[in-house]
């Protein structure tokens, strides 16, 4: 991300913040960064390890879990549940509606890219869903594949 496009995304995240009566605090906001930064998703662990790298101070993995957790209940953040790493949101800096996020994980590269999901595919999953009798408690949709790139060297 160019440097640009990452003080945008950082200005909007903390105007976002500021609107739900929430704070984006320095190190929040530097794990925000990291994750803007990030080529492929990145768990909490090695979060730690770019903070130290990239900000000379050293933060433990729990601190570095709690403030996930503030990020990604901002919706700034999302958590993959089948790798347990997270990615920054992709709409950051929009200012309409979005889809549900689905996302794409290239099994080859580890590349994450977050597209929406039409709300009536995921209202037809979840009446599926009903009618096995079980009730949804995350629509959150990972699909494992590759990547054009991976998939043209392949």
């Amino acid at each position: 991300m160019k440097t640009g496009q990452l003080q945008r995304a950082l200005n909007q995240a903390e105007a976002n913040c500021r609107a739900h009566g929430a704070r984006l605090t320095a190190k929040r906001k530097h794990i925000l960064q990291l994750l803007l930064q990030a080529e492929t998703p990145l768990s909490a662990y090695e979060l730690a390890q770019h903070y130290q790298a990239q900000f000379n101070d050293t933060i433990p993995a729990m601190s570095v879990y709690r403030m996930l957790d503030f990020l990604v209940a901002e919706t700034l953040a999302h958590k993959l549940l089948s790798t347990n790493k997270y990615v920054a949101c992709a709409h950051i800096t929009c200012d309409h509606d979005h889809e549900l996020p689905q996302f794409l994980i290239c099994d080859q590269c580890q590349k994450v890219k977050e597209i929406g999901i039409d709300r009536g595919i995921m209202t037809a999953l979840e009446s599926s869903v009903n009618a096995g009798g079980y009730v949804l408690t995350r629509p959150q949709i990972e699909l494992h594949c590759l990547c054009a790139d991976c998939a043209r060297a392949a």
